[in-house]
């Protein structure tokens, strides 16, 4: 049976160049794939057409003999299953699968990065609000002194690995496409130490716990972190170190709550401070304050003191300090003032009682509105 025109089964016009080939060739490849069409009995067989295609357009002298010649020219050129030649499926594979499969065989060996670290640190609201200084310890991967990462004895060094020949990868053929894997010679590094340093015996780093000094700024809260660039692990054969995050965690304080820039407390006020009015002291992290408590103050009251709050780390606004009133009731109270007391009460009593318990009232004649509407 006679082939079809290579350039029609891309798609692509004849003065194509190899960008517009190699594109055509991945949205048929991703079409075909037998691997996204095991339903599709036709689909290999496609897959195999759009390959050779490919092979042959990619290649400068094949396609210069293609277009003078045609399909005679290369025949004899394409190995048993269309694929061969000069250039190895392999290559294809790696070329235009690399975004799908994860790479292929023209990538260079590269030593790998060190990994990232973190470090919950936990610090009390006062440390964050003004900022700390701390020691921390932590335990990670350095690079070998002795041998500099290389992890070979001095005077020694890594040999190419006679497996993957320095590549650090291998292939192997399945049906009509190559897949490549790690060497499992070298363990995907491309070397291998026949002679390994004393101290890291072959890695190029060993364990250690470092002592590290952290600045923590001032205004950070729980979920912020701090990045230490390089005090990650050290990387494999002298490649750079990962990170670490410093991770922040402000601990519950007993006196305020922090929501964001803002600090909220609840302050204990007197009965009599709150039916005639006072002053009382607050707590606030730059010291003691008077806050001024006008007559009638109920439970639940809000006075915000501006700027006693957090300095933001991002942007340096000042928060406030949000105070909410918590009437006490006396207790421990001797006769004579339980007395004293029941005395205020029948003197607020009788008609003008509504007058002195504004929210009693509002209370009494909700209850009385809630039973009205139920016996209707």
């Amino acid at each position: 049976m006679s082939k079809r025109d290579y350039y029609e089964v891309l798609g692509v016009s004849k003065g194509a160049d190899e960008r517009e080939i190699k594109k055509a060739y991945k949205r048929m490849a991703m079409k075909y794939h037998p691997d996204r069409n095991k339903t599709d009995a036709d689909a290999g067989d496609k897959f195999k057409e759009a390959t050779e295609a490919y092979e042959v357009l990619t290649d400068a002298q094949k396609r210069a003999a293609y277009d003078q010649f045609g399909h005679d020219a290369v025949n004899g050129q394409q190995g048993g299953h269309g694929f061969g030649g000069g250039a190895d499926f392999g290559d294809i594979f790696g070329d235009v699968f690399g975004d799908i499969f994860g790479g292929g065989q023209r990538r260079q060996q590269r030593s790998a990065r060190g990994s990232d670290l973190r470090y919950n640190m936990e610090l009390t609201l006062e440390e964050a609000v003004r900022g700390v200084t701390k020691e921390i310890k932590v335990p990670t991967l350095v690079g070998c002194d002795v041998c500099d990462g290389s992890g070979a004895k001095a005077g020694t060094q890594a040999s190419t690995c006679s497996t993957c020949h320095g590549h650090g990868q291998v292939q192997m053929r399945q049906g009509f496409f190559t897949v490549q894997q790690p060497c499992p010679h070298c363990r995907g590094k491309g070397k291998t130490i026949t002679d390994p340093c004393h101290k890291c015996h072959g890695e190029g780093r060993y364990q250690k716990t470092k002592t590290l000094s952290v600045k923590i700024p001032a205004g950070v809260d729980t979920g912020d972190r701090i990045r230490l660039s390089g005090e990650g692990e050290a990387g494999e054969a002298g490649a750079p170190a990962g990170d670490l995050y410093v991770q922040m965690h402000v601990r519950d304080h007993e006196i305020f709550v922090r929501d964001g820039n803002n600090l909220y407390c609840e302050v204990p006020i007197g009965f009599t401070a709150a039916a005639l009015g006072g002053e009382v002291e607050v707590p606030t992290l730059d010291g003691r304050v008077k806050l001024k408590i006008p007559p009638e103050t109920q439970t639940g009251r809000m006075f915000r003191l501006k700027g006693k709050g957090v300095r933001s780390a991002r942007n340096g606004q000042m928060g406030d300090l949000v105070c909410k009133a918590y009437i006490e009731t006396p207790v421990s109270l001797t006769e004579e003032q339980k007395e004293l007391l029941r005395q205020l009460e029948d003197s607020c009593g009788g008609v003008a009682a509504n007058k002195h318990q504004p929210k009693t009232e509002g209370f009494l004649k909700g209850v009385k509105r809630f039973f009205d509407d139920l016996t209707r």
